[in-house]
């Protein structure tokens, strides 16, 4: 069915001319006429019939009226959808219950007029795929893996470096402690059964291991959050470091420790991806507020890989 030839039906109504909804809709009359009839055809009624004041909608064009006016509106909600001054802008973030969340809410707190789509997505190749297609029009990536190149026309910015806690029971040999050096670990078990390889922290750890002679197991499967903080909790031997930025909820009971960790302090370094040419209105203001607002990168005393990529 021909929308166009719909959208002249309703507009007939509206009127009750010919003449007017020609010129509401920036067309002749003989092109409203055409319309009307190829939809009459269509539908195989008559629509109007003519009166001294006009038209006037038969029967069944009074019938069919409602319908007309659904699918018009139909139609243009399906065109907002895809529209880039009318669709949500698409984020994924990593973790929502990190650091970069907080920054999301921040933004949606100073822009509440821009309309976000936040998603989860793990695997890097389908985050760029999707900002590719433009399915996505941004992602938070932790580091950019060096054995995974971006391609040329996804841009990046580091938005966040983040430091790490090291996370401990209460009665850990550390957990007294107010901060701990990485040498002073060198000589514990840290426990992290979600680094599994391919993600795009992994190649984090393996450097951050390789530098400063630490110990990570990754054993056993891998249950979340919550069984994490529970073995944690128990087991005076392990610890496992966390963001500095992730919120999490634990039992009063757990007596859990988070301690600062420094000399150097190593940080976890989030940056914002984006394809070159993504349209978005909003996009600019997103990557405007982020590179303004957060906090200053490369800090004494931190340490990040060499290859994580800078602004």
């Amino acid at each position: 069915m021909d929308l166009e030839a719909v959208r002249t039906f309703v507009a007939v109504v509206e009127t009750g001319r010919f003449r007017k909804a020609a010129a509401d809709l920036a067309i002749t009359q003989q092109a409203v006429s055409k319309r009307i009839a190829a939809l009459e055809r269509h539908l195989g009624v008559r629509l109007f019939a003519r009166a001294p004041g006009g038209a006037e909608p038969t029967l069944d064009g009074q019938a069919f009226l409602p319908h007309a006016r659904e699918l018009l509106r139909v139609a243009d909600r399906a065109v907002s959808s895809v529209r880039m001054d009318r669709r949500p802008l698409r984020v994924d973030v990593i973790n929502l219950r990190g650091a970069v969340s907080g920054l999301m809410r921040g933004f949606h707190r100073t822009y509440p007029e821009i309309e976000l789509d936040v998603l989860t997505m793990l695997d890097i190749d389908a985050v760029t795929t999707a900002l590719r297609s433009g399915a996505l029009d941004a992602s938070f990536r932790a580091v950019a893996d060096p054995t995974r190149v971006l391609p040329e026309d996804i841009e990046s910015v580091r938005i966040l470096d983040e430091p790490l806690h090291l996370l401990t029971g209460p009665a850990h040999a550390l957990a007294r402690a107010r901060s701990v050096t990485l040498a002073q670990l060198a000589d514990h078990r840290i426990w992290m059964p979600g680094l599994t390889p391919g993600r795009e922290w992994s190649a984090y750890y393996a450097d951050l291991v390789a530098e400063f002679g630490l110990t990570i197991e990754v054993t056993g499967p891998n249950f979340g959050s919550d069984a994490l903080l529970d073995t944690i909790a128990d087991t005076p031997a392990l610890a496992t470091f966390m963001s500095e930025g992730t919120r999490l909820v634990w039992p009063e009971t757990h007596g859990l420790r988070r301690i600062p960790v420094t000399a150097p302090t190593p940080v976890y370094p989030h940056s914002l991806l984006w394809h070159r040419d993504n349209p978005h209105p909003s996009l600019p203001t997103l990557r405007t507020h982020l590179t303004t607002t957060s906090p200053p990168l490369d800090a004494p005393g931190t340490w990040r890989p060499g290859w994580v990529r800078g602004r």
